[in-house]
């Protein structure tokens, strides 16, 4: 159903069911969530699949330092 939409949309990727669930990893990495609590969300047994959303995302880290005096 999901490659048929993908196909009818003109999408030049294969469209799967997993994209939904990347989706929203990145969208909680996104808004800030903690990495431990997407990590329990998604149901990942190690961190490291959880790490992958918010190493992709340098916009999580803007204004880190804003606070730091020299």
């Amino acid at each position: 159903m999901n490659a048929r939409a993908g196909v009818e949309a003109g999408l030049e990727l294969s469209v799967h069911p997993h994209m939904v669930r990347h989706g929203k990893g990145y969208q909680l990495a996104d808004e800030g969530i903690d990495t431990r609590a997407i990590q329990s969300y998604m149901g990942h047994k190690n961190i490291q699949h959880t790490v992958l959303y918010t190493q992709l995302n340098p916009k999580r880290f803007k204004g880190f330092g804003k606070d730091v005096r020299l």
